[in-house]
């Protein structure tokens, strides 16, 4: 008959979705709180959260991505957390999942590389996050990056830059320009 819960699997990992919403929804002006899994690309499950700020409430997601870390394992923190005016509701008045906009991954592709492995660097990134650029100073997780697109991004760097970078030193340096500057610390 299935599940009559909202919990969900993603990436091996068993996720309470309202478990998840609560966090959201008890951080300072936040009116309402949704959370959703969206495949927007086949193959890459990621949750998405989904807020209404309080009136006269102006909400971060980045800070309020950064408060569900704080509270919830690394796996259940939202890929991204989207500002909306208000839930969509279908005819029943429930949350309409289906209408919740896709995520919008913010970048500083502003920020330009500077040589030639940075520009390579920049493009194994982007492509792995499904992204057409991303800065220097962008990290990896901010724009939906999670533990199995890093590995893939570790073997993709080693095959294109040529140097290879274990998992463990992309954890702690998850930007290109942090991955560029620990590259050149090993080759001196």
């Amino acid at each position: 008959l299935g599940r009559t819960d909202d919990q969900v699997k993603v990436r091996g990992f068993r996720i309470e979705l309202g478990e998840v919403e609560s966090v959201l929804a008890a951080q300072d002006g936040v009116a309402q709180a949704a959370v959703m899994v969206r495949e927007d690309q086949p193959g890459d499950k990621r949750l998405i959260g989904y807020v209404v700020p309080a009136d006269g409430a102006a909400l971060d997601p980045a800070a309020l991505r950064d408060a569900c870390g704080r509270t919830l394992p690394g796996y259940m923190v939202p890929a991204a957390v989207m500002v909306l005016g208000a839930l969509p509701l279908n005819a029943n008045g429930k949350l309409d999942r289906k209408a919740l906009p896709a995520p919008e991954y913010a970048t500083t592709a502003s920020l330009t590389p500077a040589t030639p492995r940075e520009q390579a660097l920049c493009e194994v990134f982007a492509q792995v996050l499904g992204l057409d650029q991303i800065g220097v100073d962008d990290n990896f997780f901010d724009l939906g990056g999670h533990s199995l697109l890093a590995a893939i991004l570790v073997a993709r760097v080693t095959d294109r830059v040529g140097v290879k970078i274990s998992l463990r030193t992309f954890m702690s340096n998850s930007s290109v320009r942090a991955i560029d500057r620990y590259l050149d610390r090993q080759a001196s």
